[in-house]
């Protein structure tokens, strides 16, 4: 087997703090399908559980999805299975926070890309490092 980064203890974290068993997930795409932010993101939600299902938890932790979801719950609304993504990606921050490292800040996002990003990840992303 390659080395993609595997980190099964990260993965299990992940489910842990989450309370959401990921490999439930069946790949329906309903998920991104759904999010009002899928364009801005570098991985679709669904593509960041196959991920995450392959134990590539650090492609997940190092995207820029994980900053971008507004946690608007519509993925977890449509999810046949009842996985709560959004619960997923607030733990996969939680793990990235705990490096110490900051991702988001609002006065150095290009005044262009604000206007394309959705309002709701701009507030969400400002609640997160308001906690």
């Amino acid at each position: 087997m390659m080395n993609l980064g595997l980190n099964i203890s990260e993965l299990k974290r992940i489910e842990e703090i989450s309370e959401q068993n990921i490999m439930l997930c069946y790949q329906c795409g309903r998920c991104s399908g759904s999010c009002p932010s899928a364009s801005a993101m570098d991985l679709l939600p669904n593509q960041a559980i196959r991920y995450l299902q392959m134990g590539n938890v650090r492609r997940v932790i190092d995207s820029k999805t994980i900053w971008i979801c507004a946690s608007c719950f519509m993925c977890t609304v449509r999810c046949p299975r009842g996985i709560d993504l959004a619960r997923v990606f607030e733990a996969v921050r939680l793990l990235k926070l705990r490096e110490n490292i900051d991702h988001v800040h609002l006065n150095k996002i290009k005044e262009d890309e604000r206007k394309i990003l959705p309002p709701i990840a701009l507030i969400s992303a400002q609640r997160k490092l308001s906690a």
